[in-house]
């Protein structure tokens, strides 16, 4: 079931910045405005730092990264 949405008070220039996204990508402004509702509500939820850590491969033993000072 599709919703109706309105959108009041929008800038002029935001406005114009919409018209000229929905030409360069050939759609209509309104097309526009609802893939970018689309791509802004349905992203995947960003990874935790303790996930990117954990994703990292393992390069090396510990002592490989010992700092020594000559």
């Amino acid at each position: 079931m599709a919703t109706h949405l309105v959108v009041r008070n929008i800038e002029p220039s935001v406005a114009q910045a919409l018209k000229e996204a929905a030409a360069r990508h050939g759609r209509s402004a309104e097309a526009e405005h609802r893939e970018i509702l689309r791509a802004a509500l349905t992203r995947s939820a960003r990874r935790s730092f303790k996930d990117v850590l954990a994703s990292m491969p393992d390069v090396g033993a510990d002592e490989d990264f010992d700092f020594r000072q000559a």
